[in-house]
């Protein structure tokens, strides 16, 4: 048998785009997140909120949880794994999910090469949460595509979600297995930062700034009986607040979404003070400030990262995560002026609280109950502000739980017609 041409004595290379692991020992998980870190925990996520049965999924946990998992292989866009059940035959498994295209990985690249703190994150096998949103690199609901062998026709099969936990495992011990899904492999992606991070060390070197003008300690402090050198001018300030630094998981830390909430805030206000000679929030109490917090976090309570803040926050404070939300509402409608009508029912003077009543009559809207600032029906309110304005609520019909609703409005008829969506 001849040698084919080139090969004689080559070393095989090594493929890092097909991946197989053995398989995990069975364990429970003892928090009930079947994940260790964020990210596997959205993987776990991006399962869930797809399921179309509870029980499914929780039979997929049991059966991932006792080792039903045999060894898996990861390939682009492809998870697949033999997975026991009833039948003595096990089951061929798998998930599948979209990959980057050219331009995805491109911006996840740059993004990466930007900030060294990531590139020794990922090395570390951590990844920022500043790369949560970048190229939709985490899987959303509905990215997940499960199939198997077995005739169960659920959305997905108790095998699939057990393989689809087991896959968060593999993603705990190593975030490389994520990207290989989405389509490169490790020794590929680590190649390709070290080559644009040498490109931006070098631009950066190029374009180095001139060095600071400087004054000799010796001038000023041998001259007690004059004026020394004038020393130089400080530094203008910065155009934005600066990005803080990556916040890797701990199980003895704080949560590093809360961790890198607050880092953000305290650099924009510091950014503000040095700018304008004030602080935008420091007049805030605790719980003005707790709100106004939650308030400017995207969503609204439903993804895990939001209930986990809203719950951190109502807790510290020794409210309910309800009472926050409600709160939140009022500061998305008002700001601080919002939360006040919320929170302190008062006795406004005669005037304009008086006229309100015979101008929503007029308007042809049903006749509302006066009590202090405040006008209800069954199911509506209106209150007014000590800023003068108007501010919608909505309850269910029988129930005293007012929410706020609608944008606030001098002209009680106009908050109410913006309530009401006509």
């Amino acid at each position: 048998m001849t040698t084919p041409r080139g090969a004689r004595g080559a070393v095989p290379r090594h493929d890092d785009r097909r991946r197989s692991f053995p398989p995990v020992a069975p364990r429970e998980a003892p928090d009930g997140r079947f994940a260790a870190t964020w990210w596997g925990n959205a993987w776990v996520d991006a399962l869930e909120d797809t399921a179309l049965d509870p029980a499914r999924l929780a039979r997929g946990k049991a059966y991932a949880g006792r080792g039903h998992v045999d060894a898996i292989t990861v390939t682009p866009g492809r998870v697949v794994a033999y997975v026991h059940g009833s039948r003595p035959r096990p089951y061929r498994t798998e998930i599948r999910m979209r990959t980057l295209g050219d331009d995805g990985w491109e911006r996840f690249l740059d993004q990466v090469a930007a900030r060294p703190d990531h590139i020794a994150a990922l090395l570390d096998k951590d990844v920022p949460h500043a790369l949560e949103a970048v190229t939709g690199l985490l899987p959303a609901p509905g990215d997940l595509v499960p199939d198997c062998s077995c005739p169960d026709d659920g959305y997905p099969c108790k095998h699939a979600a057990a393989l689809c936990y087991q896959a968060a495992r593999l993603l705990d011990e190593d975030p490389f297995v994520l990207f290989l899904m989405r389509g490169r492999g490790e020794q590929e992606l680590l190649a390709e930062l070290t080559r644009r991070n040498a490109a931006l060390s070098a631009a950066e070197t190029t374009a180095a700034a001139p060095p600071m003008p400087t004054v000799p300690a010796r001038a000023v402090l041998d001259a007690a009986d004059r004026t020394g050198p004038a020393l130089p001018a400080p530094l203008p300030p910065p155009d934005r607040a600066g990005r803080p630094a990556v916040f890797p998981p701990d199980p003895h830390a704080p949560d590093p979404l809360a961790l890198d909430l607050l880092a953000s805030e305290a650099a924009v206000r510091a950014h503000a003070f040095l700018t304008t000679g004030q602080d935008p929030v420091a007049a805030l109490t605790p719980w003005q400030d707790a709100v106004r917090l939650a308030a400017a976090h995207p969503g609204s309570g439903l993804t895990a990262s939001t209930r986990a803040l809203y719950r951190d926050l109502a807790y510290a404070l020794d409210r309910t995560p309800t009472d926050l939300a409600r709160a939140v509402a009022a500061w998305r409608q008002g700001g601080a002026s919002g939360l006040s009508v919320l929170e302190e029912p008062w006795d406004p003077p005669a005037g304009p609280f008086d006229r309100a009543r015979p101008a929503l009559i007029a308007a042809d809207f049903p006749a509302f109950r006066p009590w202090r600032n405040r006008l209800s029906t069954e199911s509506l309110q209106l209150r007014l502000g000590r800023d003068g304005l108007w501010y919608g609520y909505e309850s269910d019909a029988g129930r005293e739980d007012w929410w706020p609703r609608g944008a606030p409005d001098l002209d009680p008829v106009g908050a109410l017609t913006d309530l009401l969506g006509r």
